[in-house]
């Protein structure tokens, strides 16, 4: 099988990570590389799930919160400018 040379750019960190866990694998970068597109080849997808993080109960709130602001506006404070908010947010402090 003839090998062609390919050029990646990643992450500097990620790329010393995970040369550090293939070695304790006893893999080089392109081993590891070349694994994961053979097996993308034989199972004709990503050999692994992609999905969106599920996000935490605080971030869950703060969406829930947003949409509510937008569905009834009238409950909430508005400002006419950045000023007046930062005013109000220094009286309270």
């Amino acid at each position: 099988m003839a090998k062609v040379a390919t050029s990646l750019t990643l992450d500097a960190d990620v790329k010393k990570e995970a040369q550090e866990l293939f070695s304790d694998l006893g893999l080089d970068l392109s081993t590891a590389v070349g694994i994961f597109l053979r097996q993308s080849v034989r199972e004709q997808r990503i050999p692994f799930d992609v999905k969106r993080e599920t996000p935490n109960a605080e971030t869950v709130a703060a969406i829930q919160e947003v949409k509510d602001m937008e569905a009834h506006p009238e409950r909430y404070k508005g400002y006419s400018s950045f000023g007046e908010l930062m005013k109000e947010v220094a009286a309270d402090a």
